[in-house]
């Protein structure tokens, strides 16, 4: 296992530790992240499966937090939870065979749509009431589960938020809606740090000193976010949400 030089691990902590602090909250953490992965001179392939290994640490670590503050519909999540981990294993295996690339402009509108629904929605204030779970809506998450947990292992960027504004749409207020998203996040980032174990893509002296960052940094995070609330949590993910179309946008017309 090759070690990082004392410079770039201690880069890879910083980065990690913020990385991890608002992915715990509202996803995206992987914008910062895979960027400082690859900026230490990682090939693409390894950066995206060592980014999986510290991003399952740090979600691993959300779920843990935010189970304490009674936010998690555990009945929920548990019944989505393989849906989200079959989808993300059948999603990584599909990018080795098909390119991502085509998905990107669909990814930016998308986005946009949710930037603009969340900034005129007014009543996400905390105090969301989740709607009952009817046959329609049961079938329509499960779908929907599936499809995202595919969509985290065949290109990934924004699937936090895309989790975290399915259950905004249930009802919840923005910290449930995080707890809960965190439990799916998890379950397709395990499967597709499995599938990047099996093709020999994740570095393991790069990629744990920053995942033990990450576990701090989603401590800290979900903590915050449970004590601030929607005050807190809204401005953010319209923050990251934001960076994520940016992002999608420079990598549209920069090749």
């Amino acid at each position: 296992m090759e070690l990082p030089s004392l410079d770039i691990l201690l880069f890879l902590i910083a980065i990690g530790f913020v990385a991890a602090f608002v992915d715990s909250v509202v996803g995206g953490g992987g914008i910062i992240a895979l960027p400082a992965l690859m900026m230490t001179g990682l090939p693409p392939s390894m950066a995206l499966g060592t980014n999986k290994l510290g991003g399952t640490l740090s979600s691993l670590t959300s779920t843990i937090s935010f189970l304490s503050s009674g936010k998690i519909n555990g009945k929920l999540v548990l019944a989505l939870f393989p849906l989200s981990f079959a989808g993300s294993a059948l999603g990584t295996y599909t990018v080795h065979l098909l390119p991502s690339s085509f998905l990107r402009p669909i990814v930016v509108g998308m986005l946009v749509v949710i930037l603009i629904y969340t900034l005129f929605k007014k009543n996400w204030n905390g105090a969301g009431e989740p709607l009952p779970l009817t046959p329609a809506r049961i079938a329509a998450i499960g779908f929907c589960a599936l499809a995202l947990g595919y969509y985290d292992g065949f290109f990934g960027p924004g699937t936090g938020s895309f989790l975290l504004f399915l259950f905004l749409l249930l009802g919840y207020d923005f910290v449930g809606a995080s707890a809960n998203a965190k439990v799916l996040n998890f379950a397709s980032n395990v499967a597709s740090l499995g599938s990047f174990f099996y093709f020999k893509s994740v570095h393991i002296g790069y990629g744990l000193p920053m995942g033990l960052a990450m576990i701090a940094g989603a401590i800290v995070g979900s903590q915050v976010a449970i004590r601030q609330g929607s005050k807190y949590v809204k401005p953010l993910f319209i923050g990251v949400t934001t960076l994520l179309i940016g992002k999608q946008l420079w990598d549209v017309f920069h090749g």
